[in-house]
């Protein structure tokens, strides 16, 4: 390293974002950037460490340890450090097709095994990390990279989020031809319509990305959805292999009392609504074609009757986690009247317990941006925890919410008599996460299903039950990261490779 003593003498830094009471008034991206030399200093904290569990990508108590994609990281901290943003970029681009994304969205379980953390603040590997990528695109260090020659094999990927553009761009690489399927009218699937788009920017981040990987020979088909108005079997008829990349999209219910009440909606039917809302208004060209927003806050009204409003409503949100989060700062930009999110699960303490050593995640709390918004304009985090819904109130919409705290035994979550507390609710979002894939295209693929009801493919060959179907991301391991799914998809390129030419130069 350029600075072995660096971490020693400069203090974590990272830019503040804009104020969380004007940042609700708009939808787009608030954080801001380090100028250059602070950017620098920062990479020069990256301390040598010689064990530099920052990229190894392990599960460690059941989450990631380090980098699941490998990224060279120590060797791009030095290189920024020095001011070689191209030599930066090359050691980035190794090893993940999308840095602009993890650098965006991606909760850094880099950082949370960095060594510098064992005593001090890591390393803020995740803003320099998305420093070097736009940088990269604002000075052009990014341009087209087609293939210099073509196979003959043609490979269709079925969806298009994170695991199926890395597959795609993958195998592109290696000079196959490549079409992905888009049940949706955009590209991205989870990053396009899963993630606010405060969190990360549809026009000038997501579609640039697509927009490129289509000059470098990718062809996208949206409103395409296999199965439905693409026959199944028309697959092996049209391609050589085929990547299923259709995420885990079938969501945890809560089937209490009065589930059927008007007002109580998925969080991702609600924040899918929004930005389609958004990206279909008078926002869209804003967002989805200039180089910079210039619209006032007026102009940033949803189209109406398009998405499920949250203004001038009580919110309740039940669940945590990233998509927890996004509907909160989602109904806030909306103006509801309150906003409260229910976990059944204890506050996390405020450092590492014992049994929670470095490297594993650390299990801590902390107020991400929706709850930090919520304090900003409430007064106190939304957060209640160890307490579940109980029953759903009202007579064709709901009202409000019976719940009831819980305490935790060896079996599971128990309620506590006597706790049952009624809260205000007319719309209600179900955060609960995610129990694996449609049924449908799988039993039309006649592919088999393990006992999670995830893709029944193997870490490491991605390979069906069918003979020329693959398997990458969630709808193969389940729920995850927008990091484990590249991870995935990546790999399971390299299979696909090996599977069409009986050997494989991909990573």
């Amino acid at each position: 390293m350029g600075k072995p003593t660096g971490f020693l003498e400069i203090n974590r830094e990272l830019p503040a974002d804009a104020a969380p009471r004007e940042r609700i008034k708009h939808w787009l991206e608030f954080h801001e950037h380090l100028p250059e030399d602070k950017l620098r200093a920062q990479g020069a904290r990256c301390m040598d460490c010689g064990i530099p569990f920052c990229h190894v990508g392990r599960i460690l108590a059941g989450a990631a340890s380090g980098c699941p994609i490998n990224n060279l990281i120590p060797e791009w901290n030095d290189l920024v450090y020095r001011g070689l943003w191209k030599e930066a970029l090359e050691r980035l681009l190794k090893t993940n097709n999308f840095p602009e994304f993890t650098g965006r969205v991606c909760p850094a379980p880099c950082e949370g095994s960095c060594t510098v953390g064992m005593h001090l603040p890591p390393v803020t590997i995740k803003q320099i990390e998305c420093e070097i990528i736009d940088r990269a695109f604002a000075e052009a260090f990014i341009t087209p990279q087609p293939p210099k020659k073509r196979t003959s094999k043609n490979v269709a990927v079925i969806g298009s989020g994170p695991a199926g553009l890395a597959a795609a761009a993958q195998l592109n690489t290696a000079g196959h031809t490549v079409t992905v399927f888009e049940r949706a009218d955009r590209v991205g699937g989870l990053l396009m319509y899963g993630i606010p788009n405060m969190k990360l920017d549809k026009g000038q981040v997501v579609l640039r990305r697509i927009k490129l990987m289509e000059q470098e020979g990718i062809k996208f088909v949206t409103n395409t959805e296999v199965g439905k108005n693409y026959p199944a079997k028309q697959l092996f008829e049209d391609f050589h292999a085929i990547v299923l990349a259709t995420g885990a999209t079938v969501p945890r219910d809560l089937p209490i009392e009065g589930r059927q009440l008007q007002g109580i909606h998925f969080a991702m039917d609600f924040l899918t609504a929004n930005t389609k809302a958004l990206l279909d208004g008078n926002l869209v060209g804003r967002l989805c074609e200039s180089a910079s927003v210039t619209s006032s806050p007026a102009e940033r009204r949803l189209t109406e009757a398009a998405y499920i409003s949250a203004k001038d409503k009580d919110v309740v949100v039940i669940g945590g986690g990233d998509t927890g989060t996004d509907c909160v700062g989602t109904s806030l930009r909306h103006g509801c009247k309150s906003v409260t999110q229910l976990e059944i699960l204890p506050q996390p303490p405020m450092e590492r317990a014992a049994d929670n050593p470095w490297p594993q995640w650390p299990k801590v709390y902390k107020l991400d941006y929706g709850q930090e918004e919520a304090k900003a304009i409430q007064g106190a985090d939304p957060r209640t925890y160890l307490v579940t819904a109980k029953k759903f109130l009202g007579d064709t919409n709901v009202t409000g919410i019976e719940t009831v705290r819980v305490e935790w035994t060896t079996t599971g979550p128990k309620p506590i008599p006597g706790s049952e507390k009624t809260i205000p609710a007319q719309l209600v979002l179900l955060a609960m996460g995610f129990l694996g894939p449609e049924a449908a295209l799988l039993k039309d693929l006649r592919v088999q299903q393990d006992d999670r009801t995830n893709i029944k493919a193997d870490y490491g060959k991605f390979a069906t039950s069918v003979r020329g179907v693959f398997a990458a991301g969630d709808c193969r391991r389940g729920q995850s990261l927008v990091v484990w799914a590249i991870n995935e998809g990546r790999a399971c390129a390299r299979e696909v490779d090996r599977y069409l030419m009986g050997q494989t130069d991909l990573p």
